[in-house]
């Protein structure tokens, strides 16, 4: 089967790990798609919620495709979100074509656009982890309650519903969070001469005009793999929110776990450098230093 060739894909809140996480239909869309460029943007692998117990075969294939993208020279960007932020740590490092790094600045057709997750913003986030990490558990278990619930309405003929849209669509302080996330994020990008402002963080897919008193700005969230299933991408000079549940050839992809053999940490550790053809000893570069080579795109890491 030919790919779709993708200019630049954005994938966010992917939460590998957790129980909620579509891995299988991750990988049925990244198989489908050759892209020139990847920004994970953020909580990619949940180590909030992670544990040695769950780890699926599709979340370690998810791992190993995107390994073999960095394998074959693409481009691959990864923003820490607050779920992975351990990672936040290793700002500007870099190995083969991945590069670490808290947010993204690109030029595009002459156009300006700023990527980061989008956490910061987030006040219960930077006053209360205690208590964004108690309702991350409480949306995680009420993805599994959702699970059994969709499988009963599938059984009496009926549709899959989201719980968890329901409730964000019913709580007025849900809404109000979101509609002031936006528009704060829009008024520092628009302050910052952008023309595109692109966030993850509160799974909300988005691609909308904004203007605010320091000038017009495009506002665009990539969603999630947890319930909306999407992504951003870039591509014959435009963006596009891309939603697998819309996608026939994607969900037509089969996705063979048999072949995953189940490896020890040590093992993987020693495959996937073996397949990167790198040392074990990766180098840091500086992050002014990041930048890729494509037509009309200049990025910088920063």
């Amino acid at each position: 089967m030919a790919k779709r060739e993708v200019d630049i894909v954005v994938l966010s809140d992917i939460h590998l790990g957790t129980y909620g996480c579509h891995a299988t239909e991750l990988l049925q869309y990244l198989k489908s798609i050759k892209p020139k460029a990847v920004v994970l943007n953020g909580d990619i692998i949940d180590v909030w919620q992670f544990s040695k117990r769950y780890w699926p075969a599709t979340h370690m294939m998810v791992v190993k495709h995107l390994i073999g993208l960095i394998a074959k020279d693409t481009p691959v960007y990864y923003i820490p979100g607050n779920h992975d932020e351990m990672l936040r740590r290793f700002k500007g490092f870099q190995l083969g074509s991945l590069k670490i790094t808290n947010k993204l600045s690109l030029k595009i057709d002459n156009q300006r656009v700023w990527i980061f997750h989008g956490d910061v913003f987030d006040v219960v986030m930077q006053h209360s982890r205690w208590l964004a990490k108690l309702g991350a558990i409480g949306y995680d278990t009420l993805i599994i309650i959702n699970s059994l619930v969709n499988y009963i309405s599938q059984k009496m003929g009926r549709g899959k519903i989201s719980l968890s849209k329901k409730v964000k669509n019913s709580v007025k302080g849900a809404v109000k969070f979101i509609n002031s996330f936006e528009d704060t994020v829009c008024d520092i990008a628009a302050e910052n001469n952008y023309d595109y402002v692109i966030c993850g963080h509160i799974h909300h897919p988005e691609i909308k005009e904004v203007n605010t008193p320091k000038g017009h700005v495009t506002y665009m969230n990539s969603g999630d793999w947890i319930e909306n299933l999407t992504a951003l991408e870039y591509s014959d000079t435009k963006w596009s929110i891309y939603n697998y549940n819309e996608d026939p050839v994607a969900q037509a992809i089969d996705i063979n776990k048999k072949k995953h053999v189940k490896e020890s940490a040590k093992t993987m550790m020693a495959s996937l450098m073996l397949e990167l053809n790198v040392k074990p000893a990766a180098q840091a570069t500086r992050e002014e230093d990041s930048s890729l080579e494509m037509p009309g795109v200049a990025i910088e890491a920063a």
